[in-house]
């Protein structure tokens, strides 16, 4: 559901802009949303983005001034297109088409998941590449974007089908990915073995690389505190939001929807900090304990049943009535585009942090914008994983693992200082943590092109 979101979503925009040579010029975003300025940035070049963040690059191409550089930060680099022909298990042959969309390079080697999913299609792929531009770019790690993926359904295959799969795919990318190339990393559909296996193959083309691939199995040179990274940052990103209020996550109480890896991971952490996690749901349904649920025994209950359903120490409610639940923090952290038009007025939450990608729709956030909610977003929120991966990539280059107190040490200081760095530009435009963070991220990209002597 989480895929057919984003491919609905996903809509060609259109964009005339030019690239930073000079910090960027100071402007009041309500004034910029009010007057004719927003719709005269939708002409140009055309470049295929989330619907969700239309307005968000309105604005910081708005901002964005100087030489032209519209085929440097709108165009990727490569869009390849292979075809994979397996044998399967019965002895028939399978093809199945794979992608991998190369965005920008100006800030490092790209870097981005790969998925497997039937509907994988190039302009999702497109889309989230750059998202991944923006992203890394935000949280100041040295990696451009990139995204892949097979159009396959992983479950209707066997593991050996799925690792011949993984093995024709790589043997047709391998020379486009590389350590200082193109860095890929599981996704939707994927995991630490599909990682292990396009590290076996490339190693047989270039020599045993594992920094070529991130998120792999810790004996093959994972890095210790990945699984945990994303949900890890969430609750650092939190704890970053809340000291700008004179708040702490102790005492706050939290709804958070989908529990899943992010969600259970932010649960556990939120819980240990004192948090009062109040409600949460799932694919198979919602709980809620006004008290506070008790996570370490809810945890248990997931891994035994598969979900949160029947847990024997809270309420079942509608799984449609979570987001609205009454609490301090709304963490979404499932599928995109369920915070709309049609329940955001309802929400109760003072702060939403968004830990699943593009949880809140454009419309949504201008009505909780109205009400005073304030929105940590997605591009900054979720990056714990990726900033992990970087870790991960620098552990493996160096060839010197660090322990998990280390690698949870950097992490914090990363967001911390992210998180500072979002303030600074929402302060010098006058805007909101949205349009602060893809502000910075686009800024940080146009720089680097520019100082690399690419606007021409």
């Amino acid at each position: 559901m989480f895929h057919n979101n984003i491919v609905q979503c996903v809509t060609t925009l259109t964009y005339k802009f030019s690239v930073l040579t000079s910090p960027l010029p100071s402007c009041n975003q309500s004034f910029f949303k009010s007057s004719k300025l927003f719709e005269s940035v939708v002409e140009g070049d055309e470049v295929k983005c989330h619907r969700s963040e239309r307005t968000n690059w309105s604005w910081c191409l708005f901002l964005v001034q100087g030489s032209p550089l519209r085929h440097s930060l709108v165009s990727g680099i490569w869009e390849i297109k292979v075809e994979c022909t397996i044998p399967k298990d019965d002895g028939t042959l399978a093809s199945y088409v794979g992608f991998r969309i190369q965005h920008d390079n100006a800030r490092g080697p790209m870097k981005g998941g790969i998925r497997y999913h039937p509907e994988v299609d190039p302009d999702e792929v497109n889309a989230l590449a750059q998202l991944m531009t923006w992203k890394t770019a935000v949280a100041n790690i040295p990696y451009g974007g990139a995204k892949g993926g097979i159009g396959c359904n992983p479950g209707e295959l066997s593991i050996s089908e799925l690792e011949r799969l993984t093995r024709v795919f790589t043997q047709k990318i391998h020379d486009l990915i590389g350590i200082h190339t193109d860095v890929p990393a599981p996704d939707m559909g994927t995991n630490p073995q599909t990682m292990a296996w396009i590290l076996d193959e490339y190693s047989k083309f270039h020599g045993y690389s594992p920094a070529v691939v991130t998120g792999k199995p810790i004996d093959l040179g994972g890095s210790l505190g990945r699984d945990a990274a994303t949900g890890r940052g969430v609750l650092f990103a939190t704890e970053a939001l809340l000291n700008e209020y004179g708040k702490t996550v102790a005492g706050q109480r939290f709804v958070i929807q989908g529990f899943g890896n992010v969600g259970s991971w932010a649960a556990q952490l939120i819980h240990e900090a004192g948090g009062i996690v109040v409600a949460v749901s799932d694919i198979t349904g919602a709980i809620k304990d006004n008290n506070g649920l008790h996570i370490p025994n809810l945890l248990k209950h997931v891994k035994e049943h598969k979900g949160v359903k029947g847990f024997g120490g809270a309420n079942s409610i509608d799984a449609n009535s979570i987001l609205v639940e009454d609490c301090d923090i709304l963490i979404p952290a499932a599928l995109g585009g369920v915070i709309n038009r049609e329940n955001a007025n309802e929400i109760k939450a003072k702060f939403i942090i968004e830990a699943a990608n593009h949880p809140t729709d454009p419309e949504a956030d201008e009505i909780l914008s109205k009400k005073g909610v304030v929105i940590l977003p997605d591009i900054f929120a979720n990056s714990g994983g990726v900033t992990v991966s970087y870790f991960e990539w620098v552990q493996n280059i160096q060839g010197f693992m660090w322990d998990e107190a280390k690698v949870n040490k950097e992490l914090k200081k990363y967001i911390g200082q992210g998180f500072k760095d979002v303030k600074e530009m929402c302060r010098t435009h006058n805007c909101d943590l949205r349009m602060g963070a893809f502000t910075l991220g686009v800024n940080r990209v146009a720089k680097a092109t520019v100082l690399r002597g690419w606007e021409a």
